[in-house]
């Protein structure tokens, strides 16, 4: 289940009409023999950009193309650490120019939201199923990181030196997702009187959960920092999964049952999963 962010533009496609249609000649090649005027000569393809300054930022933007797709299409990879842009096969250099030109302040706004995520060592707080918390030490050089309230603002004491931070901080995440996946998943999966396999949790880039065939299901353990219905809503997702191996009617109608606020979670993890991916441990 991927969630980057990504724009689409059809605007180019009058352009390449254009820039298709036959032209005339100027003359014919024996016109061009007896009189000894040059042909034409078409100017060199403008090169294509391989990376886009954003906020300061220089990102690296790949770009690939389609024969079938009929528009540009940009994402920003989870983390927004890359770009990626996807056109339809021999598009003009100065077509991908305009488009990027076009939507750079979307491209500003997206990032901006992205580079607010930091880390908890520069920060001093993270967030914890939806809930910030501010990052207290303990003094301390061995223990696990514990929640608690503290002059009623929510905290996680943490004990370890201040280079260890991050890793203290990712290893409860990870022990906060095991604890309610597994949870969600055991209901979920009783609801619908289906058998899972294993429970894996991994820190990927490109995608929140995933279910094979076998019935083996797999997390980013960064869900740990969405709301308690997003958290809900991927474990029901992959879980429907061992019904419907696939996306169509069906599947997001089991989803539903599941989860009741499947459209909400889903518009909250476009709108914020990049930032959870961009939270550098």
């Amino acid at each position: 289940m991927r969630r980057p962010f990504c724009c689409e533009d059809r605007r180019f496609r009058r352009n390449r009409r254009q820039e298709n249609s036959p032209a005339a000649p100027f003359e014919s090649d024996r016109q061009t023999r007896m009189f000894g005027i040059p042909r034409s000569t078409r100017k060199p393809a403008a090169p294509r950009p391989v990376a886009v300054t954003v906020n300061g930022r220089e990102l690296p933007l790949s770009i690939r193309e389609n024969a079938r797709a009929t528009r540009l299409t940009l994402r920003i990879e989870p983390g927004g650490q890359a770009l990626r842009l996807t056109i339809p096969k021999g598009l003009p250099g100065r077509e991908i120019d305009a488009f990027l030109t076009r939507h750079h302040g979307w491209l500003m706004t997206r990032l901006a939201r992205v580079e607010e995520s930091g880390s908890p060592a520069d920060t001093g707080k993270i967030t914890i199923r939806g809930v910030e918390h501010r990052i207290q030490m303990t003094g301390k050089l061995r223990g696990l990181a514990e929640q608690t309230e503290l002059d009623g603002m929510p905290t996680l004491l943490v004990s370890c030196l201040p280079e260890h931070v991050g890793r203290r901080v990712s290893d409860h995440l990870k022990r906060v997702a095991k604890t309610e996946m597994e949870r969600l998943v055991r209901h979920h999966a009783a609801t619908l009187g289906k058998p899972f396999g294993s429970i894996s949790y991994k820190d990927t880039k490109s995608r929140w959960g995933s279910c094979t065939s076998e019935g083996n299901l797999s997390f980013s353990w960064r869900i740990a920092m969405a709301p308690d219905f997003v958290i809900d809503y991927l474990a029901a997702h992959e879980v429907a999964h061992l019904k419907e191996m696939n996306h169509g009617p069906d599947f997001w109608a089991t989803c539903k049952a599941l989860c009741p606020r499947t459209k909400e979670a889903k518009r909250w993890l476009k709108q914020n999963g990049s930032r959870l991916f961009a939270v550098s441990f």
